[in-house]
């Protein structure tokens, strides 16, 4: 070794010692002074185990689920698809035809019960069929509180009936759909309402924790051999303590979103994937729960209440394109969960036969090409 390495070498180690020694004297002195020194050091220590712990518990998480296959999976609205202009079942073919094997699809309550006691289950049945041609698996939502807007779909007749005339009628909707398909070859496993206490968002207004009790006793009693999933809210910090206590549970996981009421600007969620391999590794302690992602926001978020068709590409880009849908792709696998479902299937197909851009659908083919469904 040369002179000067030698040389190097002992200065950095010198300048190493330095700072630990200072890192260990610096509590010590700032603690001797003034209380509110002290109050701010306390402070600081109790962010800094706080953060650690749930930093440690997100690696273990994390470390914890690598040997578990991936599973890509999109929602699915034939409703929002037409909306767009698009052919709904050419849309969902179109999704399966790029390697998707997995589909969560809702049960709206407005759309397939139009009047009392009358069903029409014909959208839902198609959806089956072609899952089922395909050996794709399906997660079925169901109640009142299901995926795109109103969130909440209740049926026009039953708008202005008491809860207690209108619940029971929801559950022998619910019902209905469970004694329809249960027995599907491809039904995996039923989502139980969507975002259930997000109070936030949509026109929803009952958020009875008895009812939802409720309607989660009578799906494991009309189908115990299906998993029942219950979501969290996107984004809320918390811990579900109360009943029920599903057997999975899902959640919502949105990155830029356009701030209709302070800043009007797009807004950039600062959560780091480990912050939800946190959630889904605490709950996995406590609860013996496993978690997987129900929404991973992979569509434009519109400014100003606009629809997608009222937005132009170049807005629309601003929230989202072909980099950021890769980036979602690549956050959404960093927080450990092995079970991700994309949001936005019916937009990306959108792109790229309306708006002549496969970019995005491009990327879908890339992300779903190999996956197990």
């Amino acid at each position: 070794m040369s002179l000067n390495k030698i040389v190097y070498r002992n200065k950095l180690k010198k300048s190493l010692i330095k700072i630990i020694k200072g890192l260990y004297h610096f509590p010590a002195k700032y603690w001797r002074k003034s209380l509110w020194n002290k109050i701010k050091m306390t402070i600081i220590i109790i962010i800094i185990l706080v953060i650690g712990t749930m930093y440690s518990i997100a690696q273990w998480y994390i470390a914890s689920q690598q040997s578990i296959p991936l599973k890509l999976g999109v929602s699915f609205s034939p409703s929002y698809a037409k909306s767009l202009g698009l052919n709904p079942q050419r849309t969902m073919k179109a999704l399966l035809s790029i390697g998707i094997k997995q589909f969560r699809i809702n049960s709206y309550w407005s759309s397939m019960e139009p009047q009392p006691n009358v069903y029409n289950f014909s959208t839902l049945d198609w959806e089956f069929k072609y899952a089922e041609q395909a050996h794709a698996k399906i997660i079925l939502v169901l109640g009142l509180r299901q995926p795109r807007w109103p969130e909440c779909h209740m049926p026009t007749w039953a708008t202005h009936e008491p809860q207690s005339k209108w619940q029971p009628q929801l559950e022998n909707f619910i019902k209905a759909v469970v004694n329809r398909y249960k027995n599907s070859s491809s039904l995996e496993s039923y989502q139980l309402e969507n975002e259930y206490f997000l109070k936030g968002f949509g026109t929803c207004t009952n958020f009875s924790r008895s009812r939802l009790i409720s309607e989660y006793h009578l799906v494991r009693k009309l189908d115990p051999h299906h998993t029942v999933i219950i979501d969290r809210s996107n984004n809320a910090i918390g811990f579900p303590v109360g009943k029920p206590t599903p057997q999975e549970f899902g959640i919502s996981i949105y990155k830029r979103v356009w701030d209709a009421n302070i800043t009007h600007r797009y807004l950039e969620y600062p959560f780091p994937a480990w912050y939800y391999a946190f959630l889904a590794g605490v709950q996995k302690i406590f609860l013996h729960r496993n978690m997987i992602i129900t929404e991973m926001q992979a569509e434009a978020w519109t400014p100003d209440g606009k629809t997608i068709p009222q937005t132009s590409l170049t807005e629309q880009n601003k929230s989202f394109n072909a980099q950021r849908f890769k980036n979602r792709f690549s956050f959404a696998k960093a927080t450990g969960m092995r079970d991700i479902i994309m949001w936005g299937g019916e937009y990306w197909y959108y792109r790229k036969v309306v708006l002549h851009d496969p970019t995005v659908w491009n990327i879908a083919k890339e992300e779903y090409k190999g996956s197990l469904g």
